[in-house]
């Protein structure tokens, strides 16, 4: 079982940002994209964004462009996602999810669940009004 590394969620209130951050299990482990869901509660799971990993393009789900920056850290393979200017509907659980036998997947296709391989296990992020 592959296990990606999550952190920085947590307790903010309106308008704070937080930083979360998925890690590769290890140094040398390669994959094509990574993307961030979230899930509320009594909602579904929606996307958030995603990265291709060879050429950095990204994806935004619309309501949260321009609040939402998706970033590679080559050093520590590792994709961030800095959330800004939180609001309370941003609670849920946030997940990242890793393409790692799709090589060229559009980055457009990076929306769909099913083009992933991995999944964190879960992070809260609660915001307060």
């Amino acid at each position: 079982q592959v296990q990606f590394v999550e952190s920085g969620g947590g307790l903010v209130q309106a308008g704070e940002s937080l930083r979360l951050s998925c890690a590769a299990p290890e140094p040398r482990f390669s994959f094509y994209a990574m993307g961030w869901f979230r899930q509320a509660p009594g909602k579904e799971r929606e996307f958030v964004s995603a990265i291709t990993w060879r050429n950095g393009r990204t994806n935004y789900a619309d309501p949260l462009k321009g609040r939402f920056t998706i970033s590679r850290d080559v050093p520590k393979n590792a994709v961030n996602l800095q959330m800004n200017s939180l609001k309370p509907e941003d609670t849920a659980i946030y997940y990242c999810a890793v393409d790692s036998s799709r090589w060229n997947i559009p980055v457009s296709a990076l929306v769909r669940e099913d083009n992933y391989d991995y999944w964190g296990q879960g992070m809260q992020v609660t915001v307060s009004s």
